[in-house]
């Protein structure tokens, strides 16, 4: 299972490289960075930024993405986080 940054989720394998080949080249200059991976041993997270090109500018969205693995070591789940820059954030302190 995926479940992405907005809560939509993808159960199964295919389902989920089937959105990912229909998304990714409609992306215009998308890359992602990989920065660094913590594995945890039933557990892998990975933090990184995905590049895509708005209005000719490159937008960066950082995201950390964690890989929930199963008794054999595959990928059993992938929960996406995704900081969202430039949003007002509310004072929590207050």
């Amino acid at each position: 299972m995926r479940v992405g940054p907005f809560g939509d989720t993808y159960s199964g394998r295919d389902a989920h490289v089937a959105f990912i080949a229909g998304l990714m080249p409609r992306l215009p200059g998308y890359s992602m960075e990989r920065s660094r991976s913590i594995d945890a041993g039933d557990a892998v997270a990975v933090e990184l930024t995905e590049v895509v090109e708005v209005g000719g500018a490159p937008i960066r969205t950082p995201e950390a993405l964690v890989f929930d693995l199963d008794g054999d070591g595959l990928i059993a789940r992938i929960t996406i986080y995704t900081q969202h820059l430039g949003q007002e954030v509310p004072d929590l302190a207050r």
